[in-house]
């Protein structure tokens, strides 16, 4: 589907930050925050924000040092690039193969955005054991930028989900409860 899109928009970048303030619609955003959040290089992101500009998809915040900018809210083309550019259900399914060199995977289970709900509290639950922080964060970052916002995940062990799963902890309550999708299965845990 980011192929697609790729070719459908002409670059790369430029999917990355339509998705950033298309996703972040109350957000301020600067030119380098913009250029570190999408991982694209500052003078790519300065060509691309002056085409959303000139498109008047977004407009620069007047007194603000450096320049921020947002979402220009009478736009016309807001909604319908949204749905078009909304591909964070689709990448749920690649998540196994995203994650595999941060440790030894048990379970993977997507909510949130990954399921079309913008405003839950968890969009990634990891559990394994041996797992990479530091691999883990690069791996979450890079799929940050390609999906224009920010994913709240956590990870922990087997053991520890066990036994948070045996209280009925309210942070796995708030995922298995509510909409959801088991990408990642290897505990054999019978939730659906």
């Amino acid at each position: 589907m980011t192929d697609t899109l790729t070719k459908l928009f002409g670059s790369e970048t430029r999917v990355r930050l339509l998705r950033l303030f298309l996703f972040n619609p109350r957000q301020s955003i600067s030119l380098a925050e913009a250029a570190v959040r999408a991982q694209v290089k500052a003078s790519e992101a300065r060509q691309e924000i002056n085409l959303f500009m000139r498109l008047g998809l977004i407009e620069r915040h007047p007194r603000r040092s450096p320049s921020r900018y947002g979402l220009a809210e009478d736009s016309p083309y807001i909604e319908a690039l949204q749905n078009l550019l909304l591909n964070a259900p689709t990448r749920a399914a690649e998540m196994p193969a995203l994650l595999r060199s941060v440790g030894t995977l048990k379970l993977i289970v997507v909510a949130g955005i990954f399921v079309g709900q913008w405003d839950d509290a968890l969009d990634l639950l990891i559990v394994g054991d041996r797992i990479k922080e530091r691999a883990l964060l690069k791996k979450i970052k890079m799929l940050e930028a390609e999906v224009g916002k920010d994913v709240k995940f956590t990870s922990m062990s087997t053991a520890d989900f066990f036994y948070r799963l045996n209280l009925s902890d309210r942070l796995l309550r708030d995922v298995f409860d509510y909409p959801h999708r088991i990408v990642l299965d290897r505990l054999d845990i019978g939730l659906k």
